[in-house]
């Protein structure tokens, strides 16, 4: 059975996640494949996500907080539907946001990684290698040789929002249609998830730490991404989007010498090892 490591920062915890038996059949056997193939076709996708946007829907909210022991101490507590709920807003005391300017803060809930970038922009994530001119434009990634990508892996149970980590500007949303397969340690073992996934990217302009693009990656079923706005002066903690319901990913890549990264991180992720961090706290200060 496959398994993930994951760090608690504030304990140093080291939990290791072992993937449920319905992901290793979809993926460790051909039936499961079939079926998988059958479950990312477009069509099908449109039509769970207008169930998981109506009223019905809602039956499924009590048991999947059951499910992923979600506590909803901090959450908005009503909600139309199950995409709602799933995308539920948290309460501006829950995250508290690091306003120093020379600090690097998570720009979500998420098991965090960091990578540098070789010359030839190659990455192994989990068992799957992509390169970074498959996630943007080629002639862009090139500027970002040396430098570092951040990714940030959110669960079922993470809150499902995401800020913007400095003061700027964006340019506009480069949407890249792709196909869905969800965002899971066993998933990455068979498929090249970052070339296949639908995303969406732009470049934030920020103040502190150059030109970073922000990529924000969809997952199995809907992996639906929402983002507020197209060409944009952003606050450092506004909210810049959110995802509905299916795994999910956002990808930070920073040019050569602009970040320092906490240590705690880079040694964790030598390791092969996710940290957890959470929206609004430092991973890392200005260079």
């Amino acid at each position: 059975m496959a398994t993930l490591k994951v760090k608690n920062r504030k304990s140093n915890e080291i939990v290791e996640i072992k993937e449920d038996k319905t992901t290793l059949f979809l993926y460790n056997t051909i039936l499961g494949r079939i079926i998988l193939k059958l479950f990312i076709l477009s069509f099908l996708s449109k039509i769970i996500g207008l169930f998981l946007d109506s009223k019905l829907s809602k039956v499924l909210i009590n048991p999947f907080i059951k499910k992923h022991n979600i506590d909803l101490n901090d959450y908005e507590k009503e909600y139309k539907n199950f995409n709602e709920f799933f995308s539920r807003k948290i309460t501006p005391k829950a995250r508290k946001i690091n306003i120093n300017k020379k600090s690097l803060i998570s720009p979500c809930d998420a098991k965090l990684t960091v990578y540098q970038i070789n010359e030839n922009s190659d990455f192994l994530i989990k068992g799957s290698y992509y390169k970074l001119e498959d996630l943007i434009e080629s002639s862009l990634a090139n500027s970002y040789i040396n430098g570092q990508i951040l990714i940030f892996r959110l669960c079922v149970d993470d809150y499902h929002r995401y800020s913007y980590i400095d003061n700027g500007y964006k340019s506009k949303n480069t949407f890249i249609k792709g196909v869905l397969h969800a965002v899971r340690p066993i998933a990455l073992s068979k498929y090249n998830i970052y070339k296949k996934n639908s995303r969406e990217w732009s470049i934030l302009h920020t103040e502190n730490f150059g030109d970073v693009i922000s990529i924000e990656v969809g997952a199995l079923l809907v992996g639906k991404i929402v983002n507020h706005h197209e060409n944009h002066k952003f606050k450092k903690g506004e909210e810049k989007g959110y995802f509905k319901f299916g795994g999910s990913t956002i990808c930070l890549v920073f040019k050569e010498n602009t970040v320092k990264i906490d240590k705690d991180i880079l040694d964790n992720s030598l390791n092969n090892i996710e940290t957890i961090v959470k929206l609004g706290e430092i991973i890392g200060k200005k260079n």
